[in-house]
């Protein structure tokens, strides 16, 4: 089955000829590779010999084989290399001698524990790039603490202002902080890359899983400094506009309603027949909306819930306002938008048979990427890609017998 993004490698991959190494375990830098991966780098994953990455345990399983990993472990080749031991290290610097990017995500002084800090491998290859992915970076009192993406979404504000007034802040039951940072650190890394383009030299990435969540919260920095305002928790509504909210339908589903421009709003009001809070003083701006909040809910929550969900849609498509159906997963696997853009896509998986997954993040389109397998075995490998870079058989059974394979 072929989709826009994840049918036929024809034109050559952006990121084909990069060699991407990925220490990493869990999520924000494997993501990140996995993104590099999907526009065709060469993703090498290497993993401890007795203690795979953890991601291969975490969520359902089908037949002992983890489902998550099918998806973090895509468009990567799977090796087995413990860098403790001596032959674990020398291996990895023969190969981040023809490495162009490296991602981990060791508490910091770790690599370095082992000879493989910045000074040592960029002794064998100047021009790579190192991505360090850490819970709170490489330096300052929290850094050597175990970091975690809900520790993120904690320490960022995120949680304080998710959740209704009066109930307890609220966290994302998924890797949020995680994803976000993975997306942050493979722009990091592509940045790092275009540098190299001009001075030759690699670099090391710094990235915090704390700070790309921050980020994407807004300005809430600059009011605090400039106004002393703290953003509360005020569920699915904001302070910025209303109606914004989740209505419940007719028929006992639900839909979401934005109304961020003042035109949308307008419209909103006139469809369910109430024109006249349109022509109120404070409708005029998203902070006014946003202070009658319960009035436009009442006027807006009314009148979907005395229609079925399908003709809220047709409704608001017809008046040109913007809502969307609340959906699951189920839905959105039948959803025709996401089948138009090819949003998920299958490919056939030698442990599972035909599977399913979100496709590539976005379209190129001379370029774009592809899913060419899913994540594969632990270790399945490792001696292919050490064959390629030039060990010998009797290399190979002396590292197994270090315990470094």
């Amino acid at each position: 089955m072929s989709t826009p993004r994840a049918g036929g490698a024809e034109p050559p991959a952006p990121l084909a000829g990069l060699r991407v190494l990925d220490l990493a375990t869990l999520f924000a830098g494997p993501i990140a590779a996995t993104m590099l991966g999907d526009f065709g780098a060469e993703v090498i994953k290497v993993e401890h010999p007795a203690k795979p990455d953890p991601a291969r345990g975490h969520g359902p399983a089908k037949n002992g084989v983890g489902l998550w990993w099918k998806l973090l472990g895509r468009n990567k080749r799977t090796i087995t290399l413990d860098l403790s031991r001596p032959g674990g290290r020398s291996t990895l610097l023969r190969l981040a001698e023809g490495a162009d990017v490296i991602v981990e995500n060791f508490r910091p002084g770790t690599l370095e524990r082992w000879d493989l800090g910045w000074p040592e491998l960029s002794a064998v290859n100047p021009r790579l790039v190192l991505a360090r992915v850490t819970g709170f970076g490489q330096y300052g009192p929290y850094a050597r603490r175990p970091g975690f993406g809900t520790l993120a979404e904690a320490m960022s504000g995120f949680a304080a202002i998710t959740g209704e007034p009066d109930t307890p802040p609220m966290l994302p039951p998924f890797g949020l902080a995680d994803s976000i940072a993975g997306l942050a650190t493979a722009y990091a890394v592509m940045t790092a890359l275009a540098a190299r383009e001009r001075t030759g030299a690699g670099q090391v990435v710094d990235l915090a899983i704390i700070e790309p969540i921050l980020t994407v919260l807004g300005p809430q920095p600059t009011w605090y400094d400039q106004l002393g305002y703290v953003q509360p928790r005020t569920g699915n509504r904001t302070q910025n506009n209303a109606p914004r909210n989740t209505y419940r339908t007719a028929d006992g589903t639900w839909v979401a309603v934005s109304t961020s421009a003042q035109s949308v709003a307008e419209r909103v009001l006139r469809l369910v027949g109430r024109p006249e809070l349109v022509d109120e003083p404070w409708f005029g701006t998203g902070g006014g909306r946003a202070a009658h909040a319960d009035v436009l809910d009442e006027a807006v929550g009314g009148w979907i819930a005395r229609h079925s969900r399908a003709d809220v849609l047709a409704a608001f498509e017809k008046a040109e306002a913007a809502v969307a159906p609340i959906q699951d997963v189920r839905d959105v696997m039948d959803d025709p938008q996401y089948r138009a853009l090819g949003t998920i896509t299958a490919l056939d998986d030698p442990e599972l048979g035909p599977l399913r997954m979100q496709n590539v993040l976005f379209r190129l389109s001379a370029t774009p990427g592809a899913i060419r397998w899913a994540g594969r075995p632990h270790g399945a490998d490792t001696d292919a890609v050490l064959t390629e870079l030039g060990l010998t058989p009797g290399e190979l059974a002396a590292l197994r017998a270090e315990g470094a394979l």
